[in-house]
C-alpha cells in the first residue's frame, strides 16, 4: 500500500548558481605594526639643557627643535669670531688698496720693486688670515646649531631622556623618536607558503584599534628566516594608501593573504553547505518538477574557503541550483519557492 506524505506548506528559500570560479587560497596570520626608524637622538657636544620642548607621546615634525642646550658662551664666541673676521676683512681691504697704488704710481714716485712685492706678501697672508676667521665664524655657527636638537624626521617621542638643568655629554641619549611615515606591517607567515607569495599577492589587513575597517597592502618584502627552527619567514606589507595618522607603531595587526592557488573549481556560497556531526557535508540542490520547484540533497566534498564561497571537489557540477538560505529545516522532495 502506497503511503502518502502529508502536504506541507512550500518553504521560502533564497536559491544560488554554483559556478566555476579561480580559486584563492585565504592565509591567515598575525602580526605587528613597524616603524622604518626609531632613533635614541643624541647630543655631539656637552652642555647644560635648557629647554625641552616636547614630552613622551608628542607628535613631532622633521626639522622641529626639542631640545635645546645652553648658548651663552658658544654665543659670545661666535660674537667675537664675527668681530674678528670683519678684522680681517678690512685689514685685507687696506692691503690690497695700498698694493694697488704703489702698483700704479711706484714707477714715478720711485716705489721699490722689494716694496711692491712685499706689500703682495701682505695681501696674501691678509687673505689667508680673512679665510682663517671665516672658517672659525662657520665653525661656531655649526657648534651653535648642535645646541638645538631637532627631528630629523616625522614622528612621535616616545621617550624623553634629558631634564631641565642637567649636564649632558657627547653621545648622551636625549629623546627616543620613532618615525610614524612609512609604517609597514610585519607578519611571520608558516614556510609552507613561501614559494607561493609574491609581489603581486594580495593582503587585507584589520586592526583591532579599527573595528570594522579592512586595510589594503601591498607585500615590500619577503624575508627568509635564518632560524630554521622557527618555520616561518617575514612578510612585510605596506598600505596602498597612507593610513598613518590612524595606525601606530606597536599596534597589532590580522593578515588574510589572498594566494592564488593557479586552479579552477565550482564554488558555492558558504552558507550553501551543511555540515552534519559526523563529518558529512552537503547541499540542497534545486530542481523543477512539474511547474513547482523541488529539493534534494546532495552529498559534496569540499575545499578551500575564500570570499564567502567554498570550494566544491566533487558531487556538484556549475550551473546547477542551490539553496544558501532557508535550508535548515528542508527535507527530500519539498516543494520550495525562490524568493
Amino acid at each position: 500500500m502506497l503511503q502518502l506524505r502529508p502536504a506541507c506548506a512550500a518553504a521560502p528559500v533564497t536559491l544560488s548558481t554554483s559556478e566555476t570560479q579561480a580559486v584563492t587560497q585565504i592565509v591567515n596570520v598575525s602580526g605587528t605594526v613597524t616603524s622604518p626608524s626609531s632613533s635614541v637622538l643624541s647630543t655631539s657636544i656637552g652642555g647644560l639643557v635648557e629647554r625641552t620642548n616636547v614630552d613622551a607621546g608628542d607628535r613631532v615634525a622633521a626639522g622641529d627643535v626639542l631640545v635645546v642646550l645652553d648658548r651663552e658662551l658658544v654665543a659670545l664666541t661666535l660674537e667675537r669670531a664675527v668681530a674678528e673676521e670683519t678684522q680681517a676683512r678690512i685689514a685685507l681691504d687696506d692691503s690690497r688698496r695700498r698694493l694697488s697704488e704703489a702698483e700704479e704710481v711706484g714707477p714715478q714716485r720711485g716705489i721699490a720693486e722689494s716694496e711692491i712685492k712685499s706689500l703682495r706678501a701682505e695681501v696674501t697672508q691678509g687673505e689667508a688670515a680673512l679665510k682663517s676667521a671665516s672658517a672659525t665664524v662657520r665653525e661656531q655657527q655649526a657648534i651653535l646649531a648642535r645646541h638645538e636638537i631637532r627631528a630629523p624626521f616625522t614622528g612621535v617621542v616616545s621617550q624623553r631622556i634629558a631634564e631641565i638643568g642637567e649636564w649632558v655629554s657627547p653621545g648622551n641619549g636625549l629623546v627616543e623618536l620613532v618615525a610614524t611615515e612609512g609604517l609597514r606591517f610585519d607578519f611571520r607567515v608558516p614556510q609552507t607558503y613561501f614559494a607561493q607569495i609574491t609581489d603581486e599577492t594580495r593582503v587585507d589587513i584589520s586592526l583591532d584599534a579599527l573595528p570594522g575597517e579592512v586595510i589594503a597592502g601591498r607585500v615590500q618584502a619577503i624575508v627568509p628566516v635564518k632560524d630554521p627552527g622557527a618555520r616561518t619567514f617575514l612578510l612585510r606589507v605596506v598600505p596602498e594608501s597612507e593610513n598613518s595618522h590612524r595606525v601606530t607603531p606597536g599596534m597589532s595587526a590580522r593578515a588574510a593573504i589572498r594566494i592564488d592557488t593557479g586552479r579552477t573549481a565550482v564554488v558555492v556560497p558558504r552558507d550553501a553547505v551543511l555540515l552534519y556531526p559526523d563529518g558529512r557535508k552537503t547541499v540542497w540542490v534545486a530542481e523543477p518538477e512539474g511547474g513547482d520547484v523541488v529539493v534534494r540533497e546532495q552529498r559534496v566534498r569540499t575545499g578551500v574557503e575564500f570570499d564567502g564561497f567554498v570550494e566544491v571537489q566533487s558531487g556538484l557540477d556549475a550551473g546547477m541550483s542551490v539553496v544558501s538560505r532557508g535550508n535548515e529545516a528542508l527535507r527530500n522532495g519539498d516543494v520550495v519557492i525562490p524568493q
